[in-house]
């Protein structure tokens, strides 16, 4: 088959994803062009047909014998990019169900993995040709494709360890993945693999790279026998790797190019919101790899699960490596290990503080970002990073915030962030300085709310730059529903004024989302916002249900007379706003009774969050005579949904002694290593933790 016949296939009457089928083979061409841009647009533009977001379709099968020859042919420019495409495919042929009927974007069905991986494997023997290749980026894709897709799994084995004795760890640890690989989906050779792996780990004529991939690979092939010396085994494996051993080609270096020496951020492109810029940037960010141990390491954390102390020790000791690299990668294994587990992270929190080192702002920029994520647990990581902040501000001037250099200044702001949302006011000057000059300020709004201490301070700055918000501008609304937020944290009824002005630019503008921001805001300052009710009282008419909602709740906080917000809330409670209507209802108390019936009525819906809401309520106004209905509502919601504990456990502390027949539970809850509560994040686990301790204290 040659390239030029590929016309001879009827694309066009193929189903597809995101881009015609029939221009697949305009960019298979492309991809075999000598010119680099053409290869880069054909490569993006056969992902979007063919492939997009690892999408497998008719064209994708269809495509493979064109990428084979393309990849088997001297002439093609980039071979290793062809072939590592073939492994996304046939990776994600192997993910997907071999019994499963798909339906494509037009509705037809599809088994278009199966026929995929049909192809990958009667060709599977390319991949014996492209490990001996010459070049560097042939071989190393294809050994992962030797070990997915050869069907003689004997046969695999012996190739992959003929390769061992080639130059360069990196490829020596992919074949030793390889291998286990392998091991893993044909029991068959498990046994020789894992005897091969058990020699190479005792190989001291091996690098410790190497030995360690076959420590950790050998604990993937057989998990169930994990033994107590495996995990010192590979802390001391991790000490003798040195930072000249893992450079250069290999990728280890955490500096590499893209931000290093970089001046000025780029300003956002129009219309843009500079929150979406930025939440590009990281994820192109968080996707680099800074040394070839790393992928292994991540593997064996996986295999480790919930031993968290053993976990613990690995990363005590890869966060003190001597490899810049395996330190840099370190911290974002760290911050998982914290932010899905429960326990005393302190020490981990402080290794990661280490790494906020003046000298070296790529890492400093991580660990910063890292203790930010962490929310409170990252409380002893406190002097650290404001001793950071000031360093900076000693060495580049009060205005480093918007410091020239890049890294520099994305170091800085997230130093500032993290230590701000710990509330400390050691990161005030840095948080008005950006608000004033306006430079990244919106970073600086997003954690003004956590620094009420210096409300005085930041509600007329964040008050004024409300003011400043074009509502016409949709572009506008994150920013303008940020310092909404913020205001509303603070607590400065000063800021009632501005938010009231908002409210009314945001209603001619028709931006409903931010007048409902605004109305809660408004809301939470009490009968201290009074003078805006003749904004509130109207848009509790509001034909949009989400600011009716809020302005019903306003109205009541504003003005507290529930004859006026009762019937509007019963009426809300068969809205899409029920959330908002029984929190309200339960905040007026026994005076709410009249809506009681339509609560009961609610504790039978289909949908957990709901009854949590509902019965929430009934325990507000009804008290104890409504207690073991709430309660058992509360605990199956909780067993459903695990998302509703926060909501859940709030309620039993209002409860007191009523809540008894929930306490097995709540010290279950206790016990239970995995974190928890809404979106199982830590500031939400904290806080159910804290609930739970709480509730079994009072009962």
């Amino acid at each position: 088959m040659m390239i030029n016949e590929i016309d001879g296939v009827d694309w066009g009457s193929m189903s597809h994803a995101y881009g015609p089928a029939s221009d697949v083979p305009g960019w298979l061409k492309g991809m075999a062009s000598a010119d680099p841009g053409v290869r880069e647009e054909a490569f993006s533009g056969f992902c979007n047909a063919a492939h997009h977001q690892g999408g497998v379709y008719p064209c994708t099968a269809a495509s493979l014998p064109f990428l084979f020859e393309m990849a088997d042919s001297p002439a093609t420019p980039d071979r290793g990019s062809v072939i590592g495409l073939l492994l996304s495919i046939g990776r994600e042929c192997l993910d997907m169900d071999p019994e499963a009927v798909y339906f494509m974007t037009d509705g037809t069905e599809s088994r278009a993995h199966v026929d995929a991986l049909a192809v990958i494997g009667g060709r599977a023997e390319a991949f014996v040709r492209w490990v001996a290749d010459p070049g560097l980026e042939v071989r190393r894709s294809a050994i992962e494709g030797l070990g997915l897709f050869l069907d003689d799994a004997a046969r695999a084995v012996e190739v992959l360890r003929g390769l061992l004795p080639g130059d360069g760890v990196v490829e020596r640890l992919l074949v030793v993945r390889a291998v286990a690989t392998v091991a893993l989906r044909d029991p068959a050779v498990q046994g020789a693999a894992a005897g091969w792996l058990d020699a190479l780990a005792g190989d001291t004529t091996q690098p410790p790279e190497v030995r360690l991939a076959a420590l950790v690979h050998r604990v993937r092939c057989t998990p169930g026998e994990l033994g107590e010396a495996v995990v010192p085994a590979a802390v001391g494996l991790i000490r003798e790797i040195a930072p000249e051993e893992t450079g250069g080609d290999d990728g280890a270096s955490c500096r590499a190019g893209a931000e290093a020496g970089v001046a000025a951020g780029s300003e956002p492109s129009s219309g843009v919101p500079p929150q979406i810029v930025a939440a590009f940037e990281d994820l192109e960010r968080h996707g680099r790899v800074h040394a070839p141990t790393t992928s292994l390491l991540e593997a064996f954390h996986t295999v480790l699960g919930d031993r968290v102390l053993e976990r613990t020790a690995l990363l005590a000791e890869q966060l003190s490596s001597a490899d810049p690299g395996v330190r840099y990668d370190a911290i974002r294994m760290a911050k998982d290990v914290v932010g899905r587990w429960r326990g005393d992270h302190s020490g981990l929190v402080v290794l990661i503080a280490g790494c906020l080192l003046p000298e070296d702002a790529y890492t400093s920029a991580a660990a910063a970002e890292a203790l930010g994520a962490l929310g409170p647990v990252s409380e002893p990581a406190r002097e650290a990073l404001a001793g950071y902040v000031e360093a900076a501000r000693a060495e580049h001037g009060p205005g480093v915030w918007a410091a020239r250099e890049r890294l520099v200044r994305r170091a800085h702001q997230e130093a500032v962030r993290s230590l701000a949302c710990l509330g400390d006011l050691r990161a005030l000057p840095c948080v008005l300085e950006a608000l004033d000059e306006g430079t990244d300020a919106w970073r600086a709004v997003q954690v003004a709310g956590h620094l009420v201490g210096a409300a005085g301070d930041l509600t007329p700055r964040l008050s004024k730059l409300l003011a400043e918000v074009e509502f016409a501008d949709p572009s506008q609304s994150m920013s303008a529903n940020a310092l909404v937020s913020a205001l509303r944290e603070l607590g400065d009824r000063a800021a009632a004024p501005a938010l009231t002005r908002a409210v009314v630019a945001a209603v001619r503008e028709e931006q409903w989302h931010t007048v409902a921001s605004a109305l809660k805001a408004l809301a939470s300052f009490g009968p201290g916002a009074a003078f805006a009710l003749d904004v509130v009282r109207p848009l509790a008419d509001a034909q949009d249900v989400t600011v009716r909602a809020a302005a019903t709740a306003a109205l009541w906080e504003l003005e507290g007379c529930a004859a006026d917000v009762l019937p509007r809330l019963i009426e809300l409670l068969d809205t899409h706003e029920h959330d908002e209507a029984a929190a309200v209802l339960g905040r007026i108390g026994s005076a709410g009774a009249p809506a009681l019936p339509r609560l009961r009525k609610m504790l039978t819906a289909g949908y957990e969050w709901t009854r949590v809401y509902a019965a929430a309520a009934l325990w507000d106004i009804g008290g104890d005579a409504e207690a073991p209905a709430v309660v058992e509502t509360l605990l199956t919601a909780w067993a459903e949904n695990d998302a509703t504990s926060n909501h859940v456990l709030a309620c039993l502390n209002r409860m007191g002694p009523a809540a008894r027949p929930a306490l097995p539970r709540v010290r279950e809850e206790l016990t239970l290593l995995r974190r928890s509560g809404r979106f199982r994040s830590i500031p939400h686990d904290e806080d159910l933790l804290a609930a739970c301790r709480s509730v079994t204290a009072r009962i």
